[in-house]
């Protein structure tokens, strides 16, 4: 009878593929609970005890996002060439330094280079992981794993979060400088956590020599997946409303207690922490994702139309309370319903030997909405009246909406061949 057993080592590799999803999660949970502390207490961090002033630290991170947001794609690119194994440990390293260089900052110059390192290692390592998942987990079940990635994330934040708030309240250097220290110890976790999943192998077929040798300047000249990450990127706008502008508006304009604004935010973390993996189920191709996102934008839509009812005269606290909860409760599930649609078009859509360049082009959305976010939905929202909140709601739908003929077109556009098994 024919020996047909497989190597030791092909048996190993396959062990460690199937348990890739699982070290993904350990890696996404050991940083994410660094990084709820540190976002909680950094800015408090650089004013108070650095001495910088809130000036300076909201144009050294605007900068240094911006920077990132472009930084993306090149380090993607980087992680197509050179694999997205090394790449994505090598970019979680770089950010456990930046968090560690920001334990030496003593003046602006020296925070806005930190930031910067931080902005891009960050925004080089979300496109890095993102290939490197797409090497190792089969194409249908990749919104399975970033939606329990999501849940994984907003749980750790969570606990971050929670942990930081003991140092605020403790107000010492020591306290801080602790948070800073758990948050870089996180990403060396992360790093080699990353580093002992098995390498996946290359995508099928010839690569262009265009597509070797650069560093990814030529993926602004696919057109549909331009498009498609321009209305990624509006959609993106509900991280400032979540984060900026729900609360402002909440003290500004309505009856409702100033607790609100911190119930609002549990709310939204624990809903996205239980039901995301649910809400991403349905997600299992283009079509369904195009719908995920066409529908997540009519719930923003809905969901701004709410808020708007919360400034209406003679509303009370307990009324305006309850309102905010519905809104809030409507924008949390066009969040995942959005995530999961924007995960499988994103990946979906790249190149199978182009993923990093791509997602890291793709990923730009997220800084894009973190810089220029803020702007926009104060400007339409804080001391302006209810209208804002039914434009910004027009702006959801539109986006939503557009979403699915842009993925047709980019589906249409060009071969989008599928990676073979990693080794």
């Amino acid at each position: 009878m024919a020996n047909t057993s497989l190597p030791a080592e092909r048996v190993g590799d396959g062990l460690r593929t199937a348990r890739a999803p699982r070290a993904l999660l350990l890696a996404q949970g050991s940083n994410s609970v660094g990084d709820g502390a540190f976002y909680v207490t950094s800015a408090l961090y650089f004013t108070e005890i650095v001495g910088l002033s809130a000036a300076q630290v909201g144009a050294g991170l605007a900068v240094a996002w911006a920077v990132g947001s472009v930084a993306g794609v090149p380090l993607g690119a980087l992680a197509d060439r050179r694999g997205p194994r090394g790449t994505s440990a090598l970019l979680a390293l770089m950010t456990a330094l930046a968090v560690g260089a920001f334990l030496l900052v003593g003046s602006f110059p020296a925070f806005l280079a930190a930031a910067t390192l931080y902005a891009s290692a960050q925004t080089g390592l979300a496109a890095a992981r993102q290939a490197l998942l797409a090497g190792l987990v089969a194409p249908a079940a990749r919104t399975a794993v970033l939606a329990r990635l999501q849940a994984v994330l907003n749980a750790g934040l969570a606990v971050g979060a929670a942990l930081g708030g003991i140092a605020l309240h403790a107000g010492t250097r020591g306290a801080y400088l602790t948070v800073f220290a758990l948050d870089a110890l996180g990403f060396l976790l992360c790093a080699l956590l990353l580093a002992r999943l098995p390498a996946p192998a290359p995508a099928a077929g010839p690569v262009p020599e265009s597509r070797r040798s650069g560093w990814g300047a030529d993926v602004p000249r696919d057109r549909p997946y331009v498009l498609l990450t321009l209305l990624n990127a509006v959609m993106l706008l509900r991280m400032p409303v979540l984060s900026l502008a729900l609360p402002l508006w909440i003290v500004q304009r309505t009856a409702a207690p100033g607790w609100t604004v911190s119930a609002l935010f549990v709310l939204n973390t624990v809903a996205v922490t239980l039901f995301q993996v649910r809400a991403a189920r349905s997600v299992t191709g283009t079509d369904t994702a195009a719908r995920a996102v066409r529908g997540a934008g009519a719930v923003m839509g809905a969901a701004c139309a709410v808020f708007a009812v919360t400034a209406l005269p003679g509303l009370g606290a307990g009324p305006a309370a309850s309102v905010l909860v519905l809104g809030s409760v409507l924008l949390v599930a066009a969040e995942m319903r959005h995530s999961a649609g924007s995960w499988q078009l994103g990946l979906g859509l790249a190149p199978a030997d182009r993923v990093g360049a791509y997602q890291g082009f793709y990923g730009a959305g997220v800084p894009v909405a973190r810089t220029l976010g803020p702007l926009v939905v104060t400007t339409l929202l804080v001391g302006g009246d209810p209208a804002g909140w039914l434009l910004l709601g027009g702006v959801f739908v539109a986006a939503g909406t557009a979403t699915g003929p842009a993925a047709r077109w980019a589906a249409r556009s060009a071969p989008r061949t599928a990676p073979v098994p990693a080794r």
